[in-house]
């Protein structure tokens, strides 16, 4: 009788056996890799960030002197061209009995003033609500209240600006009902940067809705600018999101609205000078959004509590 050998117990192979260097197989290895990406990007904006660190004190002023930009050149605009303006105001927009002088006055005072008062940081609620008043009057005046390009593009400018106003909250806490209970200045300038942010990415609706010429470089440029609007709108990777667009923007605005290029006299000169500076507003905000970040009701926010 032949006694069987302790050896013949084990096994030759084993088929859950991982050796060295195999990854395991399944779902948890895609799952790797999408973290190992995601951690790649992450090391790449952080090097990225460090590199231009001695940029970064300078991208508020620039945002914010880029997003009053357009009040400046408006009120310059209709200083310039006074007779053409209060003709076009009394002649085709009917103000009569000399409130189209008085409207362009109101206009050109506001702007100017609260242009300025925001750069040098004084009285900035006082200062963006009469930017904001101008933004209100000039699409009435000027017939402009339909006018769907115009509407989404008004909406993004007003997003720069409420960038601005929910800074202002930082310097300053009071509360004029005692014994009562309020919102925190930290609440609040959370959600002024929620507002401001999801306002921001309006003129890139109006952009996509209206493009006809889709050649595969733009639908291309169309895709990357829609998802990384979602990115800016819902908080995730928000800073990386608001410089492709500033990237996407700026190049965009230089080749479309070339107004330097047009002669002096045509008529769509100012047209395009408008856009320029309007488009230059929203670059403005999106700059501002990549210095101060996207605020507390992001996705970012929350992914560093988990």
């Amino acid at each position: 009788m032949t006694s069987r050998s302790h050896f013949s117990s084990i096994p030759l192979s084993n088929p859950n056996r991982r050796f060295y260097g195999q990854p395991p197989a399944g779902p948890s290895n895609v799952g790797r890799s999408q973290r190992s990406m995601s951690e790649r990007l992450s090391q790449v904006w952080e090097q990225t960030e460090e590199y231009f660190e001695p940029v970064k004190p300078y991208l508020t002023p620039l945002g914010r002197f880029l997003i009053i930009a357009t009040f400046f050149e408006d009120s310059f605009r209709i200083c310039t061209q006074w007779g053409d303006q209060v003709a076009f105001m009394r002649d085709y927009r009917r103000f009569r009995f000399g409130t189209a002088p008085l409207l362009l006055f109101i206009n050109v005072i506001l702007m100017f003033f609260g242009s300025l008062l925001v750069v040098i940081k004084r009285k900035q609620m006082y200062a963006i609500a009469s930017l904001l008043f101008v933004v209100v009057l000039q699409t009435f005046c000027y017939g402009l209240l339909f006018d769907v390009d115009f509407f989404f593009r008004n909406l993004s400018v007003i997003g720069g600006l409420v960038l601005v106003a929910g800074d202002t909250f930082i310097h300053h806490r009071v509360n004029r009902f005692a014994g009562l209970p309020a919102v925190s200045e930290t609440n609040k300038r959370t959600y002024f940067q929620l507002t401001g942010r999801v306002l921001l990415i309006f003129m890139f609706i109006g952009l996509l809705a209206k493009e006809t010429n889709r050649t595969p470089t733009r639908i291309l440029v169309h895709i990357m600018s829609a998802i990384a609007c979602v990115m800016v709108v819902i908080g995730f990777k928000a800073k990386v999101s608001a410089t492709i667009l500033v990237f996407i923007l700026s190049i965009s605005n230089f080749i479309i609205n070339s107004f330097w290029t047009l002669p002096k006299d045509s008529p769509h000169r100012d047209f395009y000078r408008y856009d320029f500076f309007q488009t230059l507003s929203i670059i403005g905000g999106l700059l501002y959004l990549v210095n101060t970040g996207p605020g507390k009701i992001s996705v970012d926010e929350k992914k560093k509590f988990y």
